[in-house]
């Protein structure tokens, strides 16, 4: 059950390098801003799945930890964009 774990870990961080590509080229701020959450999602998924596997109580302390973060970072975003101070630099539309 422990090599499931680990696969499925593997699976989701391929996830996030596939992710990475989002926040790399756009288009907009709000693209980049979704790409974050998958990886603050991904990213405690994927230590959620490393504890088990381990039977580590200390990595699901940090997924924890990381989910909290996460849900800051979107917060700070909303309200950034709310009251205009992030722009987009492409104005763009297909």
């Amino acid at each position: 059950m422990n090599t499931f774990f680990l696969g499925m870990a593997l699976f989701l961080v391929l996830n996030i390098l596939a992710g990475l590509w989002r926040v790399l080229k756009g288009p907009k701020q709000a693209d980049r801003m979704v790409a974050a959450q998958l990886f603050g999602t991904t990213g405690v998924a994927s230590l959620l799945l490393l504890a088990q596997a381990l039977e580590s109580p200390f990595i699901r302390n940090a997924a924890l930890l990381f989910a909290l973060l996460t849900v800051m970072a979107v917060l700070a975003f909303v309200r950034n964009t709310s009251y205009g101070v992030v722009e987009d630099n492409n104005d763009e539309h297909l």
